[in-house]
């Protein structure tokens, strides 16, 4: 099973940033997890929520701020001040570990609909990386599996599978065709028939209890996305 560091370290270090990227590649772990959105003037960045009021000292929808604007605030700590990530720069710092894999994720619903898949393809055209196996695609969204098969169709594709798909979608019929298939570690252990779905590969989110990453483990799940990569190392040992 593989070990994959959600949000970078973000159990220990501010997440999404340089810094819990890099302390998670230095481990023994597979890759590393994560998210991006597009700015106003078209850059992606690597965020998780729509604004950046959580993470970083300022405040502000992220599609309505340029980069430059962004580079501005602080999402680290005050002794170690970081700045929000271009996925560029994340995928710069992959080239520095050619064994780690990347599970990059775009968010929606978005402003920028489709663009959102089509600027990822473009960077990771930029740097080399559209066929490497290393990347795989993951989102919530269908329509997204959708344009990651048509414009990046070398790659993994995981769909992940929001909670409230079984209220419609009770035999979890995906029509988007991912490779993979993500549920929650509560989702899994609630349907254990989603691991392993149709021969599918089985991406875990997010897990971080031992019992739970043992759960994982026996029970054939192939790549378990965590908070706390070195308490996974350990318990998994």
């Amino acid at each position: 099973m593989k070990i994959v560091a959600h949000r970078g370290y973000s159990g220990k270090y501010p997440e999404l940033t340089h810094r819990a990227f890099d302390e998670a590649l230095k481990l023994p772990i597979d890759g590393v997890e994560c998210d991006v959105r597009l700015t106003r003037d078209g850059r992606l960045v690597v965020q998780h929520d729509k604004t950046i009021d959580r993470t970083s000292d300022g405040t502000g929808l992220v599609a309505k701020m340029d980069f430059e604007e962004l580079r501005q605030f602080n999402v680290g700590t005050e002794d170690d001040p970081q700045r929000i990530l271009l996925l560029d720069e994340l995928l710069e710092l992959m080239q520095d570990y050619p064994d780690k894999e990347l599970y990059l994720e775009t968010k929606h619903p978005s402003r920028f609909g489709p663009e959102v898949e089509e600027q990822v393809a473009v960077r990771l055209r930029y740097a080399g990386l559209h066929e490497d196996p290393r990347i795989n695609l993951i989102s919530f969204s269908h329509a997204a599996m959708r344009r990651f098969a048509r414009l990046l169709p070398a790659l993994d594709c995981y769909y992940l599978v929001d909670p409230r798909d079984a209220r419609w979608n009770r035999n979890h019929i995906f029509f988007s065709k991912p490779a993979g298939v993500g549920p929650s570690i509560t989702q899994a252990k609630a349907d254990p028939v989603l691991v392993g779905l149709r021969g599918m590969n089985t991406y875990m989110w997010t897990v971080d209890d031992p019992d739970d990453m043992i759960w994982c483990r026996d029970n054939g799940v192939d790549v378990m996305a965590t908070n706390l990569p070195e308490l996974a190392l350990e318990t998994l040992r």
